[in-house]
């Protein structure tokens, strides 16, 4: 690690299973000097979901295909992107223990951390509607892991990400208006936005950053009168110290354009937001640009336990022992969870039928289900959406 640039593991150990807490090194040692080489199945669940959360948005298959590939396991996991509640399973690993206990550490940060990335990116979208919600929050986390944060970030429903190598692994181009310091290099706002309108290629639309200097009233007719028809949108980034009635900022800022007829001018809100400020300025705003809160998001604290040993069902205390279906309702998302090898008795009450979200991923170390991109995931998630008002 001392010749390393950057404190981070390389695809390679992780694939090796170098990245394994010690413990499991010494569980190893101890089952091999013992030959004790038993087949078991484990399952990673929640107990509880951060911040009472009543869902979350499974994510990191795609990365856990990867890291069990070529291991001698079978795993049954739910599809990326489906919508899931405490206690359920999501991913069952079945195979001879000694042969993947090294891989858990790794396994469990990669749907933990993902999971909680694309939950809180739902959240923001589900409470913005039709508006875009776009990922603004890399800057805030180790540069290694942008792509992840803003995959997943897209994949929970955001509209697009501002990262270059992000949006080139979803297959999407990056979003992004313009920064402060573009505006403070020049020493004028009006003088920054003409030189970006005559340089920034005319596909890319034109967003004014309008509050290094101005009120937000006064730079949006600016920016509106330097522009015209061309300029698309303002964004307004506001400091807290500077907000007060922030709703009444924005009323006041589309009376003015409207007024003198810009009405075509979008609104483009960043700073601070999260799903409660979003829900709030909705009257007014035509897109949002979220942070810090998505990109920090809490964990899922999934956890990973044994509950079968040589085709026994056993657990340790607290824990519910035997291989698990999840069932769901397409039509409501209602949920049943049962023993592996039976069904619901009865239709859902709302008189759809049960599917099972546990599927093969993995048999015998190969991968059998197609991965799909992530524009197909994010449809997924925003269907089920559009169904929450049903159950939750």
């Amino acid at each position: 690690m001392e010749d390393r640039l950057f404190h981070i593991a390389t695809e390679d150990e992780i694939k090796s299973g170098e990245i394994t807490d010690v413990y499991f090194l010494r569980d190893l040692q101890v089952l091999k000097a013992k030959g004790i080489q038993k087949h078991v199945l484990g399952e990673a669940r929640a107990a509880t979901l951060p911040q009472s959360w009543p869902w979350g948005i499974y994510a990191g298959v795609e990365e856990l295909a990867h890291l069990f590939s070529g291991v001698k396991v079978d795993i049954d996991t739910m599809d990326e992107g489906t919508l899931f509640r405490a206690e359920e399973v999501v991913v069952n690993v079945s195979g001879i223990y000694t042969d993947f206990a090294i891989y858990e550490t790794s396994m469990l940060g990669l749907i933990c951390q993902a999971s909680g990335i694309a939950t809180r990116a739902a959240k923001c979208k589900l409470a913005a509607g039709e508006r875009s919600v776009i990922s603004f929050g890399a800057r805030r986390m180790h540069p290694a892991i942008s792509p992840m944060i803003e995959r997943n970030a897209f994949i929970g429903g955001c509209d697009g990400v501002a990262v270059t190598k992000s949006a080139e692994l979803i297959g999407e181009k990056p979003v992004g208006t313009m920064p402060h310091a573009l505006i403070i290099a020049f020493e004028d706002e009006v003088a920054a936005f003409k030189a970006f309108d005559e340089i920034i290629d005319p596909s890319v639309r034109r967003v004014a950053l309008i509050d290094t200097f101005e009120d937000e009233k006064f730079g949006a007719l600016k920016a509106a009168y330097a522009l015209g028809d061309r300029l698309f949108g303002i964004r307004l980034d506001t400091p807290g110290s500077r907000r007060g009635n922030f709703l009444k900022i924005l009323e006041e800022v589309r009376w003015e354009l409207d007024l003198r007829g810009f009405e075509h001018v979008k609104l483009f809100l960043s700073g601070g937001l999260d799903e409660t400020k979003i829900a709030e300025l909705n009257k007014y705003a035509d897109a949002y640009g979220v942070g810090t809160y998505i990109s920090s998001a809490p964990v899922v604290d999934f956890s990973f336990d044994l509950v079968e040993v040589s085709g026994k069902p056993l657990a340790k205390r607290g824990k519910m022992s035997g291989a698990k279906q999840v069932w769901r309702c397409e039509n409501c998302l209602e949920t049943k969870i049962t023993p592996k090898h039976k069904s619901p008795e009865q239709p859902c009450i709302c008189g759809g039928e049960w599917v099972g979200l546990l599927k093969p991923l993995i048999k015998s170390g190969e991968v059998v289900r197609d991965l799909p991109s992530a524009k197909k995931i994010r449809k997924h998630v925003l269907h089920q959406l559009s169904l929450l008002d049903k159950v939750f």
